[in-house]
């Protein structure tokens, strides 16, 4: 038994050298490794599932990543293209989620949890299996992705043919001068020889678990980053509406008594720190009275909200309601997402549905999901 957990230690550590540094990516003619995933569809995938393909083209991806958002539709396309030909198209998502801080997550609205997967794969209507490989991330130590996405594809022997990258175009416009992965394709499916069989690849680096560390240090900072509250007047107000920036500013009224108010509250900080280092701003506004105002800074201190943070100067909560929004109700919270020049773009009165603010976020004109 002793040498037998001896044998697992040492696997283990040889596992975690190999993703500290990095996989090595398989070379040209290297027989592919089998995998057994599960997929979004609740099936499990294995080399042997696409026995029936000519060609297999595997692809590492993941949600997150602008790159890869980019680069959706273009490998929907490659799947659609050579339907007729049966060419199968798989994509793995082998990034572990713990391991990917907040403000990586700059340009979309999802992780790269499974769950979110399944969001992903269904709000995009994919046409290929999306499976997972982030908790041990096997599979792409097998196959070693260099970035997301990274295409590697095979001949009917599941001999390795062409890795590298899609195309020449990392944008979801724009008219690849290389179409690297369809040509490559086409010419197995033409039962010819791939011209050009590697290419480099841009994207995302891989996350793998080793970076996990670098989530905890992100969060450790965050103590660190000073808190305050500064009282603001009906003029303030407006001139926070009129958002003579060139900021997407997202503007949450709150109060400590407001039950609502402070379970949601953690879910406006994750925003802050997804999207603060882009053209965004996330504002809070207390309507508590105004001598409540260390009661008020001291929630924030809890929170990390190191954001600009208000609270009403007077306590007549009827001129806030009329400051901030004349089609408010006044029931608390109340958000608000307003663009330069001061459009209400989103106005919610109660809590918010984070995944849809989010999404609201990254897909306003002022922002967007790419480079």
């Amino acid at each position: 038994m002793r040498i037998y957990l001896h044998v697992a230690a040492f696997i283990l550590l040889l596992s975690n050298i190999s993703v500290a540094q990095g996989a090595k990516t398989l070379p040209i003619g290297s027989s592919a490794p089998d995998f057994h995933l599960k997929g979004v569809d609740g099936k499990f995938y294995s080399l042997k599932s696409f026995d029936a393909s000519p060609v297999l083209a595997v692809v590492f991806s993941c949600n997150h990543c602008p790159t890869a958002q980019a680069y959706e539709d273009r490998i929907k396309a490659l799947s659609s293209d050579f339907k007729s030909q049966k060419v199968a198209v798989v994509v793995i998502s082998s990034n572990d989620p713990k391991a990917i801080r907040l403000d990586e997550l700059g340009y979309t609205d999802m992780s790269d949890t499974f769950d979110e997967m399944k969001l992903r794969a269904t709000d995009k209507g994919y046409n290929f299996p999306y499976l997972y490989d982030g908790d041990d991330q096997v599979t792409a130590l097998a196959y070693g992705p260099v970035a997301t996405p990274h295409i590697f594809i095979f001949d009917k022997d599941r001999k390795l043919q062409y890795n590298g990258r899609i195309d020449d175009v990392e944008k979801p416009t724009g008219t690849p001068k290389s179409k690297d992965a369809y040509n490559a394709i086409l010419e197995l499916v033409s039962n010819k020889p791939v011209s050009v069989p590697t290419t480099k690849t841009f994207g995302c680096s891989m996350k793998w678990i080793t970076k996990e560390h670098g989530v905890q240090d992100e969060e450790a900072a965050w103590t660190k980053e000073p808190v305050s509250i500064e009282t603001i007047d009906e003029s303030g107000l407006k001139e926070l509406i009129s958002n003579k920036t060139d900021k997407l500013r997202l503007i949450n009224v709150w109060a400590t008594w407001c039950g609502p108010c402070v379970t949601e509250f953690p879910d406006f900080m994750q925003m802050q720190h997804m999207y603060r280092n882009r053209d965004f701003e996330f504002v809070s506004v207390s309507a508590d009275n105004p001598d409540k105002k260390e009661k008020a800074l001291k929630f924030l201190q809890g929170k990390r909200a190191s954001n600009k943070n208000y609270i009403f100067n007077i306590e007549d909560k009827y001129k806030l309601i009329e400051s901030i929004d004349p089609n408010w109700q006044g029931a608390l919270p109340y958000t608000i997402l307003v663009e330069p020049g001061g459009k209400i773009v989103y106005a919610k009165q109660g809590p918010i549905d984070a995944k849809k603010m989010k999404k609201a976020i990254v897909e306003n004109k002022y922002m967007g999901r790419f480079y």
